[in-house]
């Protein structure tokens, strides 16, 4: 997939840890996870949301468009 979700340098900037970040924003590690890791094939605009609330930033902070993986496996959830 050509977007991808820089959850983990974001979070690392900020020094939170992923269970701190699902508390905070009231989802599962488990999907946490799936986002963290980019096997997400979709997100909610309301998880967009409460993941730059929680952490402070912009949409563009998070999801950037990588020119050339088409690495779309047909495989991944939606968070």
């Amino acid at each position: 997939m050509a977007i991808r979700l820089n959850l983990d340098r974001v979070m690392a900037e900020r020094q939170i840890s992923l269970t701190d970040l699902a508390d905070r924003i009231g989802i599962t590690l488990a999907n946490l996870s799936i986002l963290k890791t980019n096997k997400a094939r979709a997100i909610r605009f309301t998880t967009l949301d409460a993941l730059c609330r929680a952490l402070g930033c912009q949409p563009g902070d998070l999801l950037e468009f990588v020119a050339g993986d088409g690495g779309d496996t047909g495989e991944g959830q939606e968070v």
